[in-house]
């Protein structure tokens, strides 16, 4: 079986770089063009230099229309806008990382319909897709510790979500709260009440049943470079054990999803692609903790994952990944 083509634009930014990272090592992929304004003509390892002796490729200003799926890794609010202005072959499949077609009614561009990708939620219609909507970083973990009480009709008061997340979610543009040394030893909320990705989440909430108590959502930014670590509680009858046999009924057939009966932590989904959920009971509030890594399930990892529905190959492939553990 020949390998597909794959093109990667906004090559010189982090999910790019995981995506690299992922693909150059994907036995059913050949990496055909990393597209960056900014950086054509310069080696590959100049920008993502962790890769030095892994690849050749070099940054490029020229699309290749007739790849068999393009990732775009650009900022929110620049894919609609690139799609403008290149065209690629009805047979090429998108994989989209921003924000831009997440949303009803934005999910269509031109003759496009792009498909919500969060596997876990809906496999069978990425399977039979040819555009993926990728999901953002926190609405993944916050939805991935929600999706069985959903289905089951269990969200019957306001969901309350408290997240923090490494330094990497921000993108690699430097701003004030990026840095260094205003992040080191500091902590802060932001976009309390507010943040984007509460969208998707009641999106895919309403999906699943008609669900309608209040969503709040406060995030944190943390002094650590990649992950995310959310407590999501809400009241429930449920006993703590019929929702981790809820859970694990729900997961059972998800390879990067699992319940954990034990404490959880960010370094076990660090450079990985896997979500872990722990379950606690406290007197009437069911406690649901989530960790991923932001850049790996909560964006190019997942990506790959849907990549890998989207053409058939093994859902894993690519995606065994090491944990950081220490």
């Amino acid at each position: 079986m020949s390998k597909i083509k794959v093109s990667i634009v906004g090559g010189a930014g982090y999910t790019a770089g995981e995506l690299l990272r992922i693909l150059i090592h994907h036995s059913q992929v050949k990496i055909t063009s990393v597209f960056s304004t900014s950086n054509a003509g310069n080696p590959v390892i100049k920008v993502h230099d962790d890769l030095l002796g892994e690849t050749d490729l070099v940054f490029t200003d020229k699309t290749d229309p007739n790849s068999d799926v393009v990732f775009l890794c650009l900022g929110h609010g620049k894919s609609r806008e690139f799609l403008e202005n290149n065209l690629y072959s009805e047979n090429t499949k998108i994989i989209d990382l921003s924000n831009d077609f997440r949303l009803h009614p934005h999910h269509t561009f031109q003759k496009r319909n792009f498909v919500y990708g969060l596997p876990e939620l809906q496999r069978e219609k990425i399977k039979s897709a040819k555009n993926i909507a990728n999901p953002g970083c926190f609405a993944t973990a916050i939805q991935l510790a929600l999706l069985p009480l959903a289905q089951k009709d269990q969200l019957n008061h306001d969901i309350h979500i408290h997240a923090v997340t490494g330094s990497t979610g921000a993108g690699q543009s430097l701003s004030a709260t990026t840095h260094f040394t205003w992040r080191n030893n500091n902590a802060s909320f932001y976009k309390e009440f507010t943040h984007q990705h509460e969208a998707e989440i009641s999106q895919s909430i309403h999906q699943l049943g008609n669900n309608s108590h209040g969503l709040y959502f406060l995030p944190m930014r943390g002094d650590f470079a990649r992950g995310i670590l959310a407590g999501v509680y809400l009241k429930s009858d449920l006993l703590v054990e019929e929702a981790k046999s809820m859970y694990k009924e729900y997961y059972k057939n998800h390879p990067f999803t699992m319940v954990s009966d034990t404490p959880i932590a960010l370094k076990q989904v660090v450079n990985t692609n896997k979500c872990l959920l722990e379950i606690q009971k406290h007197k009437d509030i069911l406690l649901i903790t989530s960790v991923i890594d932001n850049l790996t399930k909560g964006a190019s990892g997942q990506a790959v994952q849907n990549m890998n529905l989207l053409f058939r190959f093994k859902e894993t492939e690519g995606l065994q990944l090491k944990p950081v553990a220490f």
